[in-house]
């Protein structure tokens, strides 16, 4: 039965995994008898036991440290924190442990975890509604991935979970297609549009490091990541009517990170957009904007936009989060200004 929301593709994910290998075990809060804060890990106690799906104290210092001690002891740990934003409080073992033992240890040791956690604002205030991933690009030693359908969801949890690396991996909550804590499934994620591909139940895996060209177009490229990515979708289909073409590119992994193809698309159309929901300073519309000012600043026929979060912490109210949240009206006027 195929995947068709990013909460079933990374449990089908999870689950094909850890029937392929015993050494895939699952750590994190209420993961085991409460499914998991999205339900990402229902029927996985069940299926594996609590050898390997461990419900956890509160503490992601402790989650994180624990799953750092079983890779090195030669388990494959999926860790899943409830927040992003609660990363913070593993900063040292994430940033200075996991990143940085392999080259410490001369290649002697390998850190196969995966940290998996939910990133965007919807409505839960400052404290859990952050999106992080430009601080773990900062960080040498971690890879970081940020899909946006259930097919890339699936293909590249696994890949996560095959890798000898530390992998940083973000969902964003309203691609979950569901609600949370223990609601039931929605069907709003999979009508988000056209390129919200299920994920087949089948064997695959998708590469880090490669790009996905979710639309093509001649007049603008946008760079979008995560949730971003369909408010992108329905910006292009908005200003088609006005004769404008938007080709956009979803980069999926941030870490590595796919230039080439954001290159190419900007050699071809000679105007950029970048879309992401964390800040806009030194974020990861920055990094992509400065690689491109280096690469192509001369195919450029207009300056670069960033539509990010301002810099301000995500606000309580409803109607001011969708203020500082880029919303399709922000990223249609960012089209229109490159394109005056």
């Amino acid at each position: 039965m195929e995947a068709k929301t990013i909460v079933q593709a990374l449990r089908q994910a999870l689950t094909e995994e850890m029937k392929k290998d015993e050494r895939v075990v699952l750590l994190g809060e209420d993961i085991g008898i409460f499914n998991g804060a999205y339900r990402v890990t229902e029927g996985l106690l069940d299926a594996f036991g609590e050898d390997r799906v461990r419900d956890t104290p509160i503490s992601e210092a402790a989650i994180v440290g624990a799953a750092v001690g079983a890779a090195l002891a030669g388990l494959r740990p999926v860790v899943e924190i409830q927040f992003n934003d609660f990363i913070t409080c593993a900063m040292d073992q994430v940033c200075n442990q996991a990143a940085k033992i392999r080259l410490m240890m001369g290649g002697q040791v390998s850190v196969p975890l995966v940290i998996r956690s939910p990133v965007g604002a919807t409505g839960r205030a400052a404290q859990h509604s952050q999106s992080l991933e430009a601080w773990f690009m900062h960080t040498p030693g971690l890879k970081v991935v940020l899909p946006s359908t259930p097919y890339d969801a699936k293909g590249l949890l696994k890949t996560a979970i095959r890798d000898d690396n530390p992998v940083l991996f973000f969902e964003h909550k309203l691609l979950y297609g569901a609600t949370s804590p223990g609601g039931k499934l929605s069907t709003s994620a999979a009508e988000l549009d056209e390129v919200f591909e299920p994920a087949p139940e089948k064997e695959y895996y998708l590469p880090f490091g490669v790009a996905d060209l979710k639309r093509e177009g001649k007049d603008v490229t946008i760079v979008a990541t995560g949730c971003m990515v369909h408010k992108s979708i329905k910006a292009a289909k908005i200003l088609k009517s006005e004769g404008i073409d938007i080709e956009i590119v979803d980069p999926r992994t941030l870490v590595p990170l796919d230039i080439e193809t954001i290159i190419n698309s900007v050699e071809k159309t000679g105007r950029l957009v970048i879309v992401s929901e964390d800040v806009t300073t030194c974020g990861v519309a920055s990094e992509i904007a400065a690689v491109v000012a280096d690469k192509a600043l001369f195919c450029l026929d207009a300056p670069v936009k960033r539509v990010c979060v301002p810099d301000t912490p995500i606000p309580f109210a409803p109607n001011n989060e969708n203020r500082v949240i880029p919303q399709v009206e922000h990223i249609i006027s960012a089209i229109r200004s490159v394109m005056s």
